[in-house]
Protein backbone atom coordinates (compact mmCIF):
# COMPACT_ATOMS: atom_id res chain seq x y z
CA UNK A 1 0.00 0.00 0.00
CA UNK A 2 0.93 3.61 -0.86
CA UNK A 3 2.08 6.31 1.90
CA UNK A 4 0.95 9.87 0.91
CA UNK A 5 3.61 12.20 1.31
CA UNK A 6 4.61 14.85 -1.37
CA UNK A 7 7.28 12.86 -3.06
CA UNK A 8 6.31 9.97 -5.05
CA UNK A 9 8.94 7.87 -6.96
CA UNK A 10 7.02 5.32 -9.78
CA UNK A 11 9.85 3.52 -11.04
CA UNK A 12 10.43 0.73 -13.79
CA UNK A 13 7.46 2.49 -15.52
CA UNK A 14 6.77 2.25 -19.54
CA UNK A 15 5.53 5.39 -20.34
CA UNK A 16 3.48 6.49 -22.91
CA UNK A 17 3.36 10.13 -22.89
CA UNK A 18 1.35 9.33 -25.40
CA UNK A 19 4.23 8.14 -27.78
CA UNK A 20 5.85 5.37 -26.56
CA UNK A 21 9.24 6.32 -24.48
CA UNK A 22 9.80 2.94 -22.95
CA UNK A 23 11.18 2.28 -20.10
CA UNK A 24 11.32 5.14 -17.23
CA UNK A 25 11.54 6.36 -13.71
CA UNK A 26 9.24 9.30 -13.21
CA UNK A 27 9.95 11.58 -9.88
CA UNK A 28 6.57 13.40 -8.60
CA UNK A 29 7.01 16.30 -6.41
CA UNK A 30 3.48 17.78 -5.36
CA UNK A 31 1.29 18.18 -7.88
CA UNK A 32 3.81 18.00 -11.02
CA UNK A 33 6.51 15.78 -12.28
CA UNK A 34 9.69 17.23 -11.13
CA UNK A 35 11.76 14.44 -13.03
CA UNK A 36 11.41 11.48 -15.83
CA UNK A 37 14.49 9.67 -17.58
CA UNK A 38 16.00 6.33 -17.96
CA UNK A 39 18.50 6.78 -14.70
CA UNK A 40 16.92 6.87 -10.83
CA UNK A 41 17.25 10.15 -9.57
CA UNK A 42 19.50 10.33 -6.48
CA UNK A 43 17.76 11.56 -3.59
CA UNK A 44 18.41 12.46 -0.16
CA UNK A 45 17.77 10.31 2.71
CA UNK A 46 15.85 13.04 4.51
CA UNK A 47 13.41 13.40 1.74
CA UNK A 48 10.10 10.79 2.67
CA UNK A 49 9.54 9.46 -1.05
CA UNK A 50 6.74 6.98 -1.18
CA UNK A 51 8.59 4.64 -3.47
CA UNK A 52 6.29 2.52 -6.01
CA UNK A 53 7.67 -0.46 -8.61
CA UNK A 54 5.61 -0.57 -11.34
CA UNK A 55 8.01 -3.68 -12.56
CA UNK A 56 7.32 -2.22 -16.40
CA UNK A 57 3.61 -1.69 -16.23
CA UNK A 58 2.41 0.92 -18.76
CA UNK A 59 1.91 4.20 -17.73
CA UNK A 60 -0.21 6.77 -19.30
CA UNK A 61 -1.57 10.86 -18.94
CA UNK A 62 -4.82 10.67 -17.57
CA UNK A 63 -7.38 11.10 -19.57
CA UNK A 64 -9.64 14.58 -20.83
CA UNK A 65 -13.37 14.27 -20.72
CA UNK A 66 -13.73 17.20 -22.30
CA UNK A 67 -17.83 17.10 -22.64
CA UNK A 68 -19.49 16.14 -19.13
CA UNK A 69 -22.60 17.50 -17.78
CA UNK A 70 -21.16 17.55 -14.41
CA UNK A 71 -24.43 18.93 -12.65
CA UNK A 72 -26.15 16.41 -14.22
CA UNK A 73 -28.10 16.42 -17.46
CA UNK A 74 -31.57 15.27 -19.04
CA UNK A 75 -34.93 17.28 -17.75
CA UNK A 76 -36.14 16.18 -21.22
CA UNK A 77 -39.65 14.25 -20.23
CA UNK A 78 -40.34 15.93 -17.00
CA UNK A 79 -38.59 17.33 -13.74
CA UNK A 80 -38.17 13.78 -12.66
CA UNK A 81 -36.00 12.87 -15.38
CA UNK A 82 -33.13 15.65 -14.29
CA UNK A 83 -30.08 13.32 -13.67
CA UNK A 84 -28.36 14.58 -10.31
CA UNK A 85 -24.71 16.11 -10.40
CA UNK A 86 -21.58 13.36 -11.52
CA UNK A 87 -19.76 12.39 -8.08
CA UNK A 88 -16.04 12.06 -8.52
CA UNK A 89 -15.14 8.80 -8.49
CA UNK A 90 -17.55 8.12 -12.01
CA UNK A 91 -14.89 10.12 -13.32
CA UNK A 92 -11.47 8.82 -11.80
CA UNK A 93 -12.21 5.28 -11.79
CA UNK A 94 -12.38 5.83 -15.33
CA UNK A 95 -9.16 7.08 -15.79
CA UNK A 96 -10.23 10.82 -16.15
CA UNK A 97 -8.31 13.32 -14.21
CA UNK A 98 -9.47 16.49 -16.06
CA UNK A 99 -13.05 17.68 -16.79
CA UNK A 100 -15.12 20.18 -19.02
CA UNK A 101 -18.72 20.81 -17.80
CA UNK A 102 -21.66 21.96 -19.56
CA UNK A 103 -25.18 22.65 -19.97
CA UNK A 104 -27.53 20.63 -22.36
CA UNK A 105 -30.94 20.94 -23.36
CA UNK A 106 -31.94 22.42 -19.97
CA UNK A 107 -30.56 25.50 -19.62
CA UNK A 108 -33.62 26.98 -17.78
CA UNK A 109 -33.60 24.70 -14.42
CA UNK A 110 -29.73 24.40 -14.80
CA UNK A 111 -27.44 27.68 -15.23
CA UNK A 112 -23.86 28.79 -15.84
CA UNK A 113 -23.49 29.70 -12.20
CA UNK A 114 -24.23 26.00 -11.10
CA UNK A 115 -21.64 24.50 -13.66
CA UNK A 116 -18.98 26.86 -12.02
CA UNK A 117 -19.68 25.85 -8.77
CA UNK A 118 -19.57 22.13 -9.15
CA UNK A 119 -16.58 23.07 -11.53
CA UNK A 120 -14.90 24.68 -8.18
CA UNK A 121 -16.76 21.86 -6.20
CA UNK A 122 -14.36 18.67 -8.58
CA UNK A 123 -11.28 21.38 -7.91
CA UNK A 124 -11.54 20.69 -4.06
CA UNK A 125 -11.96 17.23 -4.84
CA UNK A 126 -8.57 16.93 -6.22
CA UNK A 127 -9.28 16.94 -9.99
CA UNK A 128 -8.64 19.55 -12.83
CA UNK A 129 -11.72 20.67 -14.23
CA UNK A 130 -13.26 23.97 -16.34
CA UNK A 131 -16.54 24.56 -18.47
CA UNK A 132 -18.14 26.02 -21.01
CA UNK A 133 -20.07 28.80 -20.70
CA UNK A 134 -24.18 28.76 -22.93
CA UNK A 135 -25.89 25.42 -23.63
CA UNK A 136 -28.46 23.98 -26.52
CA UNK A 137 -30.23 27.48 -27.26
CA UNK A 138 -29.57 30.75 -27.88
CA UNK A 139 -29.35 33.52 -26.58
CA UNK A 140 -26.70 31.82 -24.43
CA UNK A 141 -27.10 31.78 -20.74
CA UNK A 142 -24.16 32.93 -19.06
CA UNK A 143 -22.92 34.69 -15.70
CA UNK A 144 -21.91 37.68 -16.85
CA UNK A 145 -23.97 38.71 -19.77
CA UNK A 146 -22.35 37.49 -22.62
CA UNK A 147 -19.77 35.17 -24.30
CA UNK A 148 -16.74 36.91 -24.07
CA UNK A 149 -16.43 38.37 -21.20
CA UNK A 150 -17.52 34.95 -19.11
CA UNK A 151 -14.82 33.28 -21.14
CA UNK A 152 -12.34 36.69 -20.15
CA UNK A 153 -13.24 37.44 -16.73
CA UNK A 154 -14.64 33.61 -14.96
CA UNK A 155 -11.54 31.62 -14.71
CA UNK A 156 -13.13 27.69 -15.08
CA UNK A 157 -15.23 29.22 -18.36
CA UNK A 158 -12.81 28.31 -21.09
CA UNK A 159 -15.59 28.00 -24.29
CA UNK A 160 -19.05 28.07 -25.40
CA UNK A 161 -21.50 25.39 -25.78
CA UNK A 162 -22.99 22.75 -26.27
CA UNK A 163 -24.88 24.64 -28.60
CA UNK A 164 -27.41 22.72 -30.61
CA UNK A 165 -27.80 22.46 -34.41
CA UNK A 166 -29.50 20.02 -36.96
CA UNK A 167 -31.42 19.38 -33.78
CA UNK A 168 -34.95 19.65 -33.08
CA UNK A 169 -34.64 20.56 -29.68
CA UNK A 170 -31.75 23.64 -30.69
CA UNK A 171 -32.90 27.19 -31.31
CA UNK A 172 -32.28 26.91 -34.99
CA UNK A 173 -29.83 28.95 -34.67
CA UNK A 174 -29.08 31.11 -38.44
CA UNK A 175 -25.65 31.31 -39.72
CA UNK A 176 -25.56 35.16 -38.59
CA UNK A 177 -26.41 34.22 -35.14
CA UNK A 178 -23.56 31.46 -34.89
CA UNK A 179 -20.84 33.59 -36.08
CA UNK A 180 -21.76 35.84 -33.84
CA UNK A 181 -21.45 33.84 -30.96
CA UNK A 182 -18.10 32.46 -32.52
CA UNK A 183 -16.55 35.57 -33.35
CA UNK A 184 -17.26 36.09 -29.12
CA UNK A 185 -15.26 33.21 -28.26
CA UNK A 186 -12.33 33.89 -30.63
CA UNK A 187 -12.05 37.28 -29.61
CA UNK A 188 -11.97 35.60 -25.83
CA UNK A 189 -9.54 33.28 -27.05
CA UNK A 190 -7.19 36.37 -28.39
CA UNK A 191 -7.57 38.24 -24.90
CA UNK A 192 -6.86 35.19 -22.61
CA UNK A 193 -5.48 32.48 -24.00
CA UNK A 194 -7.98 29.78 -23.32
CA UNK A 195 -9.65 27.58 -25.94
CA UNK A 196 -12.33 30.03 -27.48
CA UNK A 197 -13.84 27.38 -29.20
CA UNK A 198 -17.93 26.89 -30.02
CA UNK A 199 -18.17 22.88 -29.03
CA UNK A 200 -21.36 22.32 -31.43
CA UNK A 201 -23.93 19.66 -30.25
CA UNK A 202 -24.79 17.56 -33.24
CA UNK A 203 -28.31 16.31 -33.68
CA UNK A 204 -29.96 13.73 -36.05
CA UNK A 205 -30.91 16.38 -38.52
CA UNK A 206 -30.14 15.72 -42.38
CA UNK A 207 -28.42 19.15 -42.54
CA UNK A 208 -25.25 17.85 -40.32
CA UNK A 209 -22.50 19.94 -40.54
CA UNK A 210 -24.04 22.15 -43.27
CA UNK A 211 -24.25 25.28 -41.15
CA UNK A 212 -20.81 24.77 -39.92
CA UNK A 213 -18.91 24.85 -43.76
CA UNK A 214 -20.95 28.22 -44.31
CA UNK A 215 -19.79 29.78 -41.27
CA UNK A 216 -16.36 28.67 -42.39
CA UNK A 217 -16.67 29.47 -46.22
CA UNK A 218 -18.16 32.66 -45.27
CA UNK A 219 -16.21 34.42 -42.12
CA UNK A 220 -12.33 35.04 -41.16
CA UNK A 221 -12.68 32.78 -38.25
CA UNK A 222 -10.11 30.03 -38.14
CA UNK A 223 -12.07 26.70 -38.58
CA UNK A 224 -10.79 25.09 -34.91
CA UNK A 225 -13.13 27.69 -33.43
CA UNK A 226 -16.09 25.62 -34.59
CA UNK A 227 -15.86 21.99 -32.97
CA UNK A 228 -18.51 19.54 -33.55
CA UNK A 229 -19.50 16.56 -31.46
CA UNK A 230 -22.02 13.29 -31.39
CA UNK A 231 -20.26 12.84 -35.05
CA UNK A 232 -20.55 8.99 -34.93
CA UNK A 233 -24.76 9.42 -34.15
CA UNK A 234 -25.23 8.68 -38.31
CA UNK A 235 -22.87 7.87 -41.04
CA UNK A 236 -23.00 10.72 -43.09
CA UNK A 237 -22.57 12.57 -40.25
CA UNK A 238 -19.46 11.26 -39.71
CA UNK A 239 -18.46 11.43 -42.88
CA UNK A 240 -18.51 14.97 -43.23
CA UNK A 241 -17.04 15.46 -39.85
CA UNK A 242 -13.64 13.76 -40.88
CA UNK A 243 -13.98 16.15 -44.33
CA UNK A 244 -14.33 19.16 -41.92
CA UNK A 245 -10.97 18.00 -40.18
CA UNK A 246 -9.12 18.86 -43.38
CA UNK A 247 -10.45 22.53 -43.04
CA UNK A 248 -8.66 22.89 -39.80
CA UNK A 249 -11.62 21.80 -37.43
CA UNK A 250 -11.48 18.98 -34.38
CA UNK A 251 -13.93 17.03 -34.09
CA UNK A 252 -15.46 14.73 -31.11
CA UNK A 253 -16.60 11.47 -31.52
CA UNK A 254 -19.23 10.18 -28.22
CA UNK A 255 -19.07 7.12 -26.28
CA UNK A 256 -22.64 5.70 -26.64
CA UNK A 257 -24.43 3.15 -28.30
CA UNK A 258 -25.54 4.57 -32.08
CA UNK A 259 -27.21 1.46 -33.77
CA UNK A 260 -27.74 0.50 -37.37
CA UNK A 261 -27.39 4.36 -38.38
CA UNK A 262 -24.53 5.50 -37.03
CA UNK A 263 -21.07 4.51 -35.82
CA UNK A 264 -19.73 2.97 -32.22
CA UNK A 265 -17.24 4.99 -30.63
CA UNK A 266 -14.13 2.10 -31.30
CA UNK A 267 -15.11 1.33 -34.81
CA UNK A 268 -15.78 5.08 -35.84
CA UNK A 269 -11.93 5.59 -34.44
CA UNK A 270 -10.83 3.04 -36.46
CA UNK A 271 -12.64 3.91 -39.17
CA UNK A 272 -11.32 7.44 -39.30
CA UNK A 273 -7.26 6.17 -37.92
CA UNK A 274 -7.29 3.19 -40.86
CA UNK A 275 -8.62 6.64 -43.86
CA UNK A 276 -5.36 8.58 -42.73
CA UNK A 277 -7.11 11.63 -41.50
CA UNK A 278 -5.29 14.11 -39.30
CA UNK A 279 -4.44 11.90 -36.35
CA UNK A 280 -4.36 14.99 -33.86
CA UNK A 281 -8.25 16.26 -34.87
CA UNK A 282 -9.46 13.81 -33.43
CA UNK A 283 -11.21 13.20 -30.12
CA UNK A 284 -13.58 11.34 -27.80
CA UNK A 285 -15.59 12.44 -25.07
CA UNK A 286 -18.33 10.12 -22.75
CA UNK A 287 -21.19 12.92 -22.85
CA UNK A 288 -20.57 11.70 -18.65
CA UNK A 289 -24.23 12.19 -16.73
CA UNK A 290 -25.84 13.68 -19.94
CA UNK A 291 -29.36 11.89 -20.66
CA UNK A 292 -29.22 9.62 -23.35
CA UNK A 293 -33.05 9.90 -25.17
CA UNK A 294 -34.36 7.80 -27.52
CA UNK A 295 -36.49 10.10 -30.04
CA UNK A 296 -39.59 8.46 -32.52
CA UNK A 297 -40.51 10.28 -36.02
CA UNK A 298 -42.38 12.33 -33.94
CA UNK A 299 -40.02 13.61 -31.30
CA UNK A 300 -41.66 11.74 -28.49
CA UNK A 301 -39.11 9.96 -26.20
CA UNK A 302 -39.56 5.97 -26.15
CA UNK A 303 -36.94 5.47 -23.44
CA UNK A 304 -34.21 6.97 -21.72
CA UNK A 305 -31.20 6.70 -19.87
CA UNK A 306 -27.21 8.66 -18.62
CA UNK A 307 -23.55 8.41 -19.66
CA UNK A 308 -20.63 7.51 -17.54
CA UNK A 309 -17.07 8.21 -18.10
CA UNK A 310 -16.02 4.81 -18.01
CA UNK A 311 -17.55 4.35 -21.40
CA UNK A 312 -15.21 6.26 -22.53
CA UNK A 313 -12.66 3.92 -21.24
CA UNK A 314 -14.09 0.96 -22.49
CA UNK A 315 -13.76 2.28 -25.71
CA UNK A 316 -9.92 3.00 -25.38
CA UNK A 317 -9.64 -1.04 -23.96
CA UNK A 318 -11.94 -1.70 -27.15
CA UNK A 319 -9.73 -0.45 -29.35
CA UNK A 320 -6.57 -2.24 -27.62
CA UNK A 321 -7.69 -5.13 -27.80
CA UNK A 322 -8.01 -5.33 -31.40
CA UNK A 323 -5.04 -4.53 -33.58
CA UNK A 324 -4.45 -1.16 -32.34
CA UNK A 325 -1.35 -0.20 -30.34
CA UNK A 326 -1.40 1.90 -27.38
CA UNK A 327 0.80 5.20 -28.88
CA UNK A 328 -1.75 4.89 -31.78
CA UNK A 329 -5.01 5.46 -30.15
CA UNK A 330 -4.08 7.41 -27.08
CA UNK A 331 -4.07 10.77 -28.06
CA UNK A 332 -7.34 10.71 -28.88
CA UNK A 333 -8.02 10.07 -24.71
CA UNK A 334 -5.09 13.07 -24.13
CA UNK A 335 -2.74 15.09 -26.24
CA UNK A 336 -5.29 16.15 -28.79
CA UNK A 337 -8.22 17.10 -26.37
CA UNK A 338 -5.40 19.14 -24.58
CA UNK A 339 -4.19 20.83 -27.81
CA UNK A 340 -7.62 21.65 -28.72
CA UNK A 341 -8.93 23.29 -25.10
CA UNK A 342 -4.98 24.69 -24.64
CA UNK A 343 -4.27 23.08 -21.33
CA UNK A 344 -1.09 23.29 -21.66
CA UNK A 345 0.39 21.37 -18.54
CA UNK A 346 -2.17 18.44 -19.49
CA UNK A 347 -2.34 15.27 -21.88
CA UNK A 348 0.95 14.42 -21.86
CA UNK A 349 3.96 12.85 -19.69
CA UNK A 350 6.83 15.23 -19.13
CA UNK A 351 8.76 17.30 -16.83
CA UNK A 352 7.09 20.45 -15.16
CA UNK A 353 3.56 18.70 -16.69
CA UNK A 354 0.72 18.13 -14.17
CA UNK A 355 1.25 14.54 -12.19
CA UNK A 356 -1.81 12.39 -13.78
CA UNK A 357 -1.36 9.60 -14.58
CA UNK A 358 -2.95 6.43 -15.43
CA UNK A 359 -1.30 2.77 -14.54
CA UNK A 360 -2.76 -0.44 -16.21
CA UNK A 361 -2.39 -3.75 -14.82
CA UNK A 362 0.64 -6.37 -16.69
CA UNK A 363 -2.10 -7.17 -19.27
CA UNK A 364 -2.99 -3.73 -20.19
CA UNK A 365 -6.91 -4.90 -19.34
CA UNK A 366 -7.70 -2.77 -16.66
CA UNK A 367 -6.51 0.52 -14.86
CA UNK A 368 -4.91 -0.35 -11.66
CA UNK A 369 -3.76 3.09 -10.39
CA UNK A 370 -5.05 6.64 -11.02
CA UNK A 371 -2.99 9.62 -9.80
CA UNK A 372 -4.86 13.07 -10.27
CA UNK A 373 -2.26 15.87 -9.43
CA UNK A 374 0.01 13.55 -7.94
CA UNK A 375 -2.77 12.17 -5.30
CA UNK A 376 -3.51 8.71 -5.68
CA UNK A 377 -7.41 8.15 -6.32
CA UNK A 378 -7.29 4.37 -7.06
CA UNK A 379 -4.91 2.15 -6.14
CA UNK A 380 -4.38 -1.76 -7.00
CA UNK A 381 -7.86 -1.20 -8.38
CA UNK A 382 -9.33 0.15 -5.41
CA UNK A 383 -10.95 3.83 -4.91
CA UNK A 384 -8.82 5.06 -2.15
CA UNK A 385 -10.27 8.87 -2.61
CA UNK A 386 -13.80 9.82 -2.85
CA UNK A 387 -16.10 12.79 -3.37
CA UNK A 388 -17.73 14.91 -0.37
CA UNK A 389 -20.54 12.97 -0.37
CA UNK A 390 -19.73 9.62 -1.48
CA UNK A 391 -20.47 6.25 0.44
Amino acid sequence: MFKPTGFTLLKNATVYAPEKLGLRHILICGSHIAYMGETLPALSDNLDVNVIDLDGRSVLPGFIDAHTHVTGGGGEAGFSTRVPPVPLSHFTRAGVTSVIGLLGTDDVTRNTQGVVAQIYALREEGISAWCYTGGYHLPPTTLTGSVKSDIVFIDPIVAVGELAISDHRSSQPTLNELLKVASEAHVARLMTGKAGVVHLHLGDGERGLELVRQAIAGSELPARTFNPTHVNRRKALFEEACQLTKLGSWVDVTAFETGDVGYEPAEALARYIEQGFDNQKLTISSDGGGCLPCFDKTGRITKMDFASSVEMTKVFFELLAGTFTIEEILPCFTSNVADLMLLNRKGRLSTQHDADLVVLDKENKHIEHVMALGQFHMFEKQLVKKGTFED
